[in-house]
């Protein structure tokens, strides 16, 4: 074995011939670019493709002995991923032909052109390259869903993550329930890429945001002809998601006709396409998600019990954020590191620490100013609100902050009006309706009013939020409004 190895490219090429002559030309086409290493036969070149593992591979058809047409099926049988470029006379083209049929990336003939085998050695370059960014990505998608992104410290969030954990290799269905804004998509993903379905498609569907009329045909698909404009057939989601995971949001809303088809589709893992009598197979994961009490839709008939059923398998209760305020900080702190790193040039360090606790530290490669910080008034401010719009309306917070705030702590004054009401509430709560010699009872009517006035101003005058967030029935808040002669 000879080599020639350059600093400047981390790619290797092995070439291999019996000729001396051909090995020595691919040297000085190559030596300035690439670390060069050659092979004068079969046997040589497959203990360097063990030892020294080459990307490209430049492999002569005819030698003696071990010929090239055999050492190429001995280096695909050891699944080592080298493209392979078979170096051939021209009289013997059909032979390189059939070795790419085998699993070569391309062929060469000789005696070179050099701009062609430059050509030739850089396309498959290429695909390497793009085959490890792939990788890449999907790694990185693997880790951005990975069951440590997922904040939370709260013992209903634990049971979460357990669950999750539990599940995420099976293939039962599962069904997310949780309000708007919990994140009931991130846990689906969570569930499909750390599943062995992976390296397949994830595919999302809102129901609530497809037409009822047009309902089916997104999910099944159609035929060319099938209805007027139907010009060519049409991939469903079912067909799109094939062999992986298909996430269904808002499940609660599919219409009454379109949960039969649904429900045919999850018990005989088939389905038929818009406009055509065969019935195509089915290998996907459902996971569906809804803010809904479907339990409450059976009995209104607005939901088959059947299919609740069918899709019950595996239920996972996302909590409010309300629920969860021991969480805030720990969201908070998080999101901070998030947005300020994607809003801010240079990216800033980012603490890849297990928010359940623990965990190894990742910084970015630049380091220009530090993440912004919430002051403890400002957090105690955000774990008091009561979150209708859960996190997603806390990231929306936070990102608000960061792109208005001066300094580099968040303080009350930076949060919206909405929640720093809440601080003016409790100012005058304390100072301003005791007055000297005041009753205990008209002091606890003051005190009752003013809640309830700042609940509806906090709601826009919505009596059952406020109702909700004062923990009385709205039959009781009626009462106390005129009660009180409060003015919505």
């Amino acid at each position: 074995m000879s080599a020639v190895k350059h600093s400047v490219n981390s790619h290797t090429l092995l070439v291999v011939d019996d000729e001396a002559g051909v090995r020595e030309s691919v040297r000085m086409i190559f030596a300035n670019d690439y670390n060069v290493l050659s092979a004068g036969n079969g046997e040589e070149a497959l203990r360097i493709v063990q030892s020294e593992l080459p990307d490209v591979i430049l492999l002569d058809v005819k030698m003696p002995g071990m010929n090239g047409m055999e050492t190429l099926r001995k280096i695909k049988e050891s699944s080592h991923p080298s493209r392979i470029v078979m170096i051939t006379a021209t009289k013997t083209i059909k032979n390189a032909v059939e070795a790419m049929k085998l699993g070569a990336e391309d062929y060469v003939t000789k005696p070179f052109d050099v701009d062609e085998i430059r050509l030739i050695v850089k396309r498959s370059l290429e695909n390497i390259d793009l085959i490890n960014e792939v990788k890449t990505l999907r790694s990185e998608v693997k880790r951005s869903y990975n069951f440590d992104n997922i904040i939370g410290r709260t013992e209903s969030m634990q049971k979460v993550f357990k669950t999750i954990q539990q599940i995420a290799d099976k293939k039962s269905t599962v069904a997310i329930y949780g309000e708007s804004g919990t994140g009931k998509e991130l846990i689906a993903r969570a569930i499909h890429f750390n599943s062995w379905r992976r390296e397949k498609p994830f595919v999302a569907v809102n129901i609530a945001a497809v037409p009822e009329t047009l309902i089916e045909n997104e999910l099944f698909g159609h035929e060319k002809g099938a209805f007027t404009d139907a010009r060519e057939r049409t991939l469903g989601k079912f067909e799109m998601a094939d062999g992986g995971t298909l996430f269904l949001d808002e499940i609660g809303e599919l219409p009454m006709s379109a949960q039969v088809k649904l429900l045919r589709v999850l018990q005989e893992k088939e389905f038929t396409r818009l406009g055509s009598s065969v019935s195509e197979k089915l290998d996907v994961r459902f996971v569906v998600a809804t803010n809904r009490d479907l339990e409450e839709a059976m009995r209104l008939k607005e939901f088959r019990e059947d299919l609740y059923y069918r899709i019950n398998v595996v239920p996972i209760r996302i909590p409010p954020l309300r629920e969860r305020k021991n969480d805030i900080h720990l969201l908070v702190n998080h999101l901070l590191e998030k947005i300020c790193a994607e809003a801010c040039e240079p990216p800033f360090p980012r603490d890849g620490s297990n928010r359940r606790g623990g965990g190894d530290r990742r910084s970015s490669p630049a380091e220009a100013h530090p993440v912004k910080r919430i002051s403890k008034e400002a957090l105690e401010l955000l774990m008091e609100y009561r979150w209708p719009g859960n996190v997603r309306e806390l990231e929306n917070v936070i990102e608000r902050c960061v792109a208005f705030s001066n300094g580099d702590v968040i303080l009350p004054e930076d949060l919206p009006e909405k929640i720093r009401a809440l601080q003016m509430d409790a100012t005058s709560l304390d100072h301003g309706f005791i007055e000297k010699g005041q009753s205990l009872s008209d002091t606890v009517e003051a005190f009752e009013k003013k809640m309830i006035q700042s609940a509806l101003q906090r709601t826009s005058g919505n009596k059952t939020k406020a109702a909700e967030s004062l923990r009385i029935t709205r039959k009781m808040l009626r009462y106390k409004v005129e009660k009180y002669g409060i003015q919505p």
